[in-house]
């Protein structure tokens, strides 16, 4: 290395700066040729030059040593500062390290420790609980799996009934859309004729030749009719009061007759009531042929007809019971065509379900047995007469189309405007249908509303439960059945309610 020559090139003076220049000198004395006639001089110049040039460059390599040397150092020096802070730091971290580990393990014994003693006292709690309940460990196993199965039941028939109610609401949505279809296809008038029993008179001076000497017209008019007639001080009316609608419809109108005939004495009478008499016998014949005629039903014998006819003259809360029957056995024909039953079956059926209303004021028995003895003395057949007879579920539904009788005669019936009652009669309707609800064990009150067709029950969430409210509403619908009578349907609503209460201050 040029360090090294040059520094064995030093002379060997005791003096650190004296040059080496007999060693320089003679190492140029063997490299340089003389010349051919050398000058001393010039020679020892020229020594002096190269020996100062190579002195002046040792200088110069030594300063870029020794830089480099100090640069070397100060780099070790930065080394070895930054190791010793590293091994600072990590015995720093080795001790914390050390006194998490103490730390963790006396937590480990502190854990261990309260295991132990729960351990210790489940098993005192165990021994205390089979001593106080005399129950074993297995025995209480099997008491727990008994609770927890009574439970799953619960659980299981909530679940039930939550299916339950969503396929029968699919149901109801799927009829309701039925006959929603059905009903939009017909509509009928909302005012049905009613029979009446008030005759207008001109003048108040008929009434006493209406009366009669002695009352001898009245009597004879009476006896005529079948009805009572009643003259009483309301002015230009005469009541005619009858349990027949029929008879009703004889007398009235023989009397419209006689007031405006003006000839008035027991002769005249019998003879216009037999008139009258005649009259409506054959507009009762036309009535039911037309509405035999208009369903397209031929095959009824006369005297069937007629006792369809009679129906116009007989009515159920105000509605016409002939005007009822035609228009459900519309609706009833309209409903077997989108369910694919038998239509003729359903017309006569829903035609002749109420015929029975026509002599029940002179047979013995419900107009539902009335009828069924009617349709057997006509030959009616018996698809047409179960599909009748069930209407009222007194008969078991054998065949759809007693299903639909059924479901047309109520449409029918609880339409708006079919029928009406005395505003008496319904309020206490309402009255008896909120009295029921109430009188059932935990019920809090009870509201009739829709007109009677629901009622709402709303009970002490405390002592009635979800499934108790269930059967609480099956008990009030049975008892409503039992004890009332009323059109159409009444619905049972039972409400259970938990509301909780604070005041802030």
């Amino acid at each position: 290395m040029p360090f090294n020559i040059f520094r064995s090139l030093r002379p060997r003076s005791t003096s650190p700066e004296a040059p080496a220049v007999p060693a320089v000198a003679s190492r140029a004395r063997t490299t340089v040729r003389r010349p051919e006639s050398p000058s001393p001089d010039a020679a020892h110049v020229e020594a002096q030059r190269i020996l100062l040039d190579a002195q002046q460059s040792a200088l110069e390599l030594r300063k870029r040593v020794d830089e480099e040397i100090r640069r070397e150092r100060e780099q070790l020096h930065s080394l070895e500062r930054k190791l010793t802070e590293r091994e600072d730091r990590v015995s720093q971290k080795l001790e914390a390290l050390e006194q998490k580990a103490l730390r963790l393990q006396e937590r480990v014994a502190e854990v261990n420790a309260k295991q132990a003693a729960l351990n210790d006292e489940r098993l005192r709690l165990q021994r205390e609980l089979e001593d106080v309940a005399s129950l074993t460990k297995q025995e209480a196993a099997a008491r727990v799996l008994a609770l927890a199965e009574e439970e799953a039941k619960v659980d299981i028939v909530r679940r039930v009934r939550k299916l339950e109610g969503q396929a029968q609401e699919d149901l109801e949505k799927k009829a309701h859309l039925l006959l929603a279809s059905v009903i939009q296809r017909y509509a009928a008038p909302h005012v049905a004729e009613n029979s009446t029993t008030g005759v207008h008179l001109p003048n108040d001076e008929i009434k006493g030749r209406i009366i009669g000497k002695e009352g001898r017209n009245i009597r004879a008019l009476e006896a005529a009719t079948g009805c009572d007639i009643i003259v009483d001080e309301t002015p230009g009316t005469i009541v005619v009061s009858g349990f027949n609608p029929l008879r009703r419809e004889v007398a009235k109108r023989a009397l419209e007759r006689l007031v405006a005939d003006g000839r008035i004495q027991p002769a005249r009478i019998e003879e216009v009531v037999a008139t009258v008499k005649q009259e409506i016998a054959e507009e009762i014949r036309a009535a039911g042929e037309e509405a035999c005629y208009d369903l397209g039903i031929t095959d009824f014998p006369p005297s069937l007809v007629q006792l369809i006819g009679r129906l116009k003259y007989r009515t159920s809360y105000g509605q016409s019971i002939l005007q009822h029957s035609w228009e459900a056995a519309r609706i009833g024909a309209m409903l077997a065509e989108e369910l694919g039953a038998d239509v003729n079956v359903v017309k006569r059926a829903v035609l002749l379900h109420d015929v029975g209303k026509a002599v029940d004021h002179e047979v013995e028995g419900t107009h539902v047995e009335i009828g069924e003895e009617i349709m057997k003395k006509y030959g009616v057949p018996e698809a047409v007469r179960k599909a009748a007879a069930a209407h009222h579920e007194e008969y078991p539904y054998e065949t759809v189309e007693a299903i639909i009788v059924q479901v047309a005669d109520a449409i029918s019936a609880s339409r708006p405007g079919a029928r009406r009652e005395s505003y008496e009669e319904y309020v206490k309707r309402l009255s008896e249908l909120e009295e029921i609800a109430i009188s059932f064990d935990g019920v809090e009150k009870a509201y009739a509303i829709s007109a009677g067709r629901e009622v709402r029950v709303f009970v002490e969430p405390k002592r009635v439960d979800d499934l108790q409210a269930v059967r609480l509403a099956q008990g009030i619908a049975a008892k409503i059945e039992q004890e009332l009578k009323y059109p159409g349907e009444v619905k049972v609503s039972v409400i259970r309610e938990t509301r909780a209460e604070a005041t802030a201050r």
